[in-house]
């Protein structure tokens, strides 16, 4: 249902099975049985392979469609855990299982009560129909909730944060016009020579720099954070570093994102002076960031803020004019359709990473962005 005041989306957008798959993954789940046609997330699922989690289909064909595809899913559930031993197990949905009103529950219980394997699995009943691929990740979070994996503080506070997260994208980010075309947005050496020039003649001015980033992504996004840092210590530049990288808050795959990353700043001598949330909290952690942001306003220069800057609220009245205050700020992404909406809010430059997600899945240490190694590269050439 079109909720009022939203705008009908022409380009193609994040899904929510999608969501609910990498959610799980998230949730530690060892393997996912996706009850659809072969080709359904194809993308989605070979990333999450090379993560680590096994993904099955149950490839549903034309006739499936027509008598229903429960014996498969149980013949495919049974044969996913007598070949493997997975303690986890994801059942999820798509349009086609979900259209034909297929029990996913029943069957997940026929098995448990038919054998005596001893794994636990949870059943998302999910599909693509949703406006908002947030609401996968809830349902999964829901799912995961009814069969112990986390609490209802957190499922609360999950919930919270993704439903702000959607609230920002139709009020800032890709959901907030009818159609934005993709861009690759403005040169990174460009941009490099301009930062630097600026961090020489910051004359002990302070240079804000904002990690608000999403899980995983957080890894290349830090090493843009570790670039301006290395930068601004050849120019003789101060720089303020606020980031979401507490590693106490989130699920517990994300707070191993958040030591992984803060243990290898800091092994190279980088200090984060601002703590705004969790990796999983870009929503929320982007206020904080812009409350944190204010205080520096009268001697901050340079701003680079990175990974979800459309979250980074920087003036309660204008953020346009907030950033024509600064000298220069430079917004770093990994979205396409993202630039524009980033230069209506005002930031003079817009980076795209374009390959941020595929570069960093299965890692757990920095991996250099394109814009960190042009940053270094011009730093170490003393500029232009």
């Amino acid at each position: 249902m079109k909720v009022e005041g939203d705008v009908e989306i022409l380009h193609p957008r994040p899904n929510a099975i999608a969501a609910a798959m990498y959610t799980l993954r998230d949730l530690g789940v060892e393997a996912i049985i996706l009850h659809g046609p072969t080709g359904c997330n194809f993308k989605t699922a070979r990333m999450l392979e090379d993560d680590g989690v096994r993904v099955f289909t149950t490839a549903m064909t034309e006739q499936d469609y027509i008598f229903g595809g429960r014996t498969k899913l149980l013949e495919v559930l049974k044969k996913v855990t007598e070949r493997f031993s997975f303690k986890l197990v994801g059942i999820v949905g798509t349009c086609a299982s979900m259209i034909i009103g297929e029990d996913m529950q029943g069957v997940k219980e026929e098995f448990l009560a038919s054998c005596n394997a001893n794994t636990k699995i949870v059943v998302v009943e999910v599909h693509c129909g949703f406006s908002d691929n947030t609401i996968g990740a809830i349902k999964a979070l829901e799912a995961a909730f009814k069969e112990g994996l986390l609490d209802e503080r957190e499922l609360e506070r999950q919930k919270k944060v993704l439903r702000k997260a959607t609230e920002i994208e139709k009020e800032r980010g890709m959901a907030s016009l009818e159609y934005i075309p993709p861009s690759r947005g403005d040169d990174k050496r460009d941009v490099a020579e301009e930062l630097f020039e600026r961090l020489r003649a910051a004359d002990g001015a302070k240079v804000a720099c904002v990690l608000n980033a999403k899980k995983e992504l957080g890894y290349i996004f830090a090493d843009v954070l570790l670039a301006v840092n290395e930068a601004a210590a050849a120019s003789g530049a101060e720089v303020v570093n606020i980031a979401n990288l507490d590693p106490k808050q989130g699920l517990p795959r994300v707070r191993r994102h958040a030591e992984n990353i803060l243990r290898e700043l800091e092994r190279r001598g980088v200090k984060i002076d601002h703590f705004t949330g969790g990796l999983d909290d870009y929503s929320f952690a982007g206020e904080a960031a812009a409350r944190i942001l204010r205080r520096y306003a009268a001697d901050v220069p340079v701003l680079v803020c990175i990974g979800n800057p459309h979250a980074v609220p920087l003036d309660s009245d204008s953020s346009s004019e907030a950033l024509q205050r600064r000298g220069l700020s430079i917004a770093v992404t990994n979205g396409p359709r993202e630039v524009i909406p980033l230069r209506k809010l005002g930031y003079d430059r817009v980076i795209v990473e374009l390959d941020a997600h595929s570069k960093v899945v299965g890692v757990s240490k920095l991996v250099e962005a394109e814009f960190g190694a042009a940053v270094r590269d011009v730093a170490r050439a003393g500029g232009s």
